[in-house]
């Protein structure tokens, strides 16, 4: 599955922005997908995860309770609601998804990746 992330930009501490990851070229309901961020001179980190079918989720502390993953898989769609935008979530995000019925938070297990959208939050 080919993954298209998009949605980044400027935003003011406090404000909220939605991501999105549009997949092409598989049969998405088949895909846990996840978003990952990684910011300059940092690896790359597990931000939520959902599963193939919408039943499981899982966040990451640093935005658990601000964030909120959901998916469409009739769009062959995953978003990434973000709320109460912190200048620390400044950041490269990227979607990612692997063929399973199980969700997971190392990156390494992903074999499909999007190109990335850039989040900027000012204080």
């Amino acid at each position: 599955v080919q993954l298209q992330a998009s949605g980044g930009g400027l935003v003011q501490s406090g404000g909220s922005l939605r991501l999105s990851c549009a997949a092409t070229g598989g049969t998405f309901s088949r895909y846990a997908v996840a978003w990952f961020r990684q910011d300059l001179g940092k690896g790359r980190e597990f931000v939520a995860v959902i599963s193939w079918d919408g039943g499981a989720t899982s966040y990451s502390d640093s935005v658990k309770a601000r964030f909120t993953i959901s998916r469409d898989n009739a769009a062959s769609r995953a978003d990434l609601q973000m709320n109460n935008l912190k200048p620390e979530d400044t950041a490269v995000y990227y979607c990612a998804a692997v063929e399973s019925t199980h969700i997971t938070t190392a990156p390494h297990v992903y074999d499909s990746w999007g190109q990335g959208t850039l989040l900027t939050v000012s204080s």
